[in-house]
């Protein structure tokens, strides 16, 4: 009888190790995201253990025992990182143990679009749920402070572009990431500029540049209107752009300029103030920057809209006009 009880014991055992051991290869094996990636958080404190229950939380195969001995294996323990994953279908138990040991986290985006003003971005970030938000209720002053910004106003100063962060991420965070960006931009660009412009500065290029990305969004337009600009500020005349007048208006403009508008005295209106304004007045992308630091080189001094997104563009006032009624009339 005991011989008997032994043997069964042995089959046991041998089915029990047979069992395990291909289930161990099915854990190695096996695809464990099957119909939908599936997205889970590691937090600070999470143990293997509690990793593989997240990971069963969201209906994966994943044993706790398989997970904590591969783990093991890989040498991996003490390398898993916190954060926000992301696992695509197709992966199996241990390409998500190497995911989380290398940190690659998943990635949120965000876009600031050329011609975007500051209170453009912060409205963004604040409407972001996977942001940080730390400068919410923050003054100018508090905003400039945090960025390490020395310049008296913050606006045109972050690079227009899509940015990927982690979950989490503070709004301070990006905000550095895009100023730094329109630095090294300005950095690149600057040198290279055209011989005798009437720029004096970087910040002085960002500005003038924030002025053309306002004023078309046409790419082959881009230098004329920066020469329109350049020799307007050369020869001494007003540049009279009405983005300008418009940035000066702040809340008060609801879309249209009055002709009052044109005489109120704001540091940014081009039309009574000779130069630039004192800052820019939206983000301009490095287009617009590479234009201003490259205008056209003919002799135009106006130009006006024709209503379908580009301009004619005139060399004397008599041609201008001329312009003016023939693109009024076709408005009316």
């Amino acid at each position: 009888m005991s011989n008997k009880i032994f043997g069964l014991t042995l089959l046991f055992i041998s089915f029990a190790g047979g069992w395990a051991w291909m289930d161990y290869r099915q854990a190695l094996q096996a695809p464990v995201v099957k119909d939908n990636a599936v997205v889970i958080e590691i937090v600070k404190g999470d143990s293997m253990g509690r990793i593989a229950e997240k990971l069963a939380e969201q209906h994966l195969r994943v044993s706790s025992l398989w997970f904590k001995i591969i783990t093991l294996q890989k040498q991996a323990a003490a390398k898993l990182k916190t954060g926000e994953y992301e696992f695509a279908t197709g992966l199996t138990l241990p390409e998500i143990i190497d995911q989380i040991a290398e940190g690659k986290t998943r990635q949120h985006s965000i876009t600031f679009p050329e011609g975007w003003s500051l209170a453009d971005i912060l409205a963004e970030m604040n409407n972001n749920p996977h942001i940080e938000h730390t400068i919410k209720d923050a003054s100018p002053e508090a905003l400039r402070a945090q960025l390490g910004i020395s310049e008296s106003k913050a606006e045109g100063l972050f690079f227009p572009d899509t940015y990927f962060f982690e979950k989490n991420m503070s709004d301070v965070s990006l905000l550095k990431r895009a100023y730094g960006k329109m630095q090294s931009v300005l950095q690149e660009e600057w040198p290279q500029r055209a011989a005798n412009l009437p720029l004096n500065s970087p910040y002085e290029a960002l500005i003038l540049a924030s002025i053309i990305e306002k004023e078309t969004g046409a790419e082959d337009e881009r230098a004329l209107i920066a020469g329109v600009m350049v020799r307007r500020l050369q020869s001494g005349m007003p540049l009279q752009t009405d983005p300008t007048v418009i940035y000066g208006m702040g809340d008060n403009y609801h879309g249209n300029i009055a002709e009052q508008d044109l005489k109120a005295q704001t540091p940014y209106n081009t039309y009574l103030i000779k130069g630039l304004p004192p800052t820019p007045i939206a983000m301009p992308g490095r287009e617009a920057i590479h234009a201003a630091l490259h205008p056209d080189a003919g002799n135009s001094l106006y130009f006006v809209a024709k209503g379908n997104g580009t301009h004619v563009f005139s060399s004397t006032l008599q041609d201008h006009n001329h312009a003016v009624e023939l693109f009024q009339k076709q408005k009316k």
